[in-house]
């Protein structure tokens, strides 16, 4: 199985002064069920290069068995640090695209066209697209060939407003994620702030929250393994 990991290239967190990027949990939690599990992963960003890691991620609080697995793992922070350039990457060569989260995809990749056509072209080629916390934010613009936005109708999750709340950010991003979501038609559903909760409509694969990624991830290989 060859999956496409797409990160974030945005470090800075709206006008605060504050650093951001992607969320080192769900992107080492998705990457290693999926790396142990056989498949083929590759990096790309917007940018290319580094990709920027969130340093709210990045502490002894936030820390998993993944995380400290990533910390000590010179081939994955090498992966990290050189990431492909996304408008090189072709949808054809994978057979699936996951998008871990973190506050930068809320500037980025939500508007970024080279991610909006990558989506739309996996799911278009029956291939499934999976998104865990404030990456379903890069479905903003994204919609089916009939015109409509993918997430109308189906079933979704993402980051919910009372998670935003709680890190006191509901004023500095630039929409919120689970606003956008049941803006676009999509049936949106959570549960407690900070619980696991993953659901699977079709081809489309979204978490809630860190806590939720390795489950996207399971998901995500059983879907393809059919």
């Amino acid at each position: 199985m060859k999956i496409l990991f797409v990160l974030t290239s945005h470090d800075q967190l709206g006008d605060t002064g504050k650093k951001t990027g992607f969320w080192i949990e769900e992107f080492a939690g998705p990457y290693y069920t999926l790396l142990d599990k056989g498949s083929e992963i590759t990096l790309a960003t917007p940018k290319g290069g580094k990709a920027p890691i969130d340093p709210s991620s990045d502490t002894e609080d936030a820390s998993t068995e993944d995380t400290k697995r990533f910390k000590s793992d010179e081939n994955a922070q090498h992966l990290i640090n050189n990431t492909h350039k996304l408008a090189e990457m072709n949808p054809s060569d994978f057979d699936a695209v996951f998008y871990p989260g973190g506050h930068g995809p809320l500037w980025d990749l939500a508007n970024d066209a080279e991610s909006i056509t990558l989506i739309e072209t996996f799911y278009a080629q029956n291939k499934p697209v999976s998104f865990v916390c404030h990456a379903p934010a890069a479905l903003k613009s994204v919609k089916t060939q009939n015109g409509e936005y993918l997430v109308k109708g189906k079933n979704v999750t993402g980051f919910t407003n009372s998670e935003e709340e709680a890190v006191n950010l509901v004023d500095v991003v630039p929409f919120l994620v689970e606003d956008m979501l049941q803006e676009n038609g999509g049936i949106y559903s959570k549960k407690d702030d900070w619980a696991e909760h993953a659901i699977q409509d079709g081809l489309l694969i979204t978490g809630q929250n860190p806590a939720s990624s390795k489950l996207v991830a399971e998901k995500l290989h059983n879907s393809l393994k059919k």
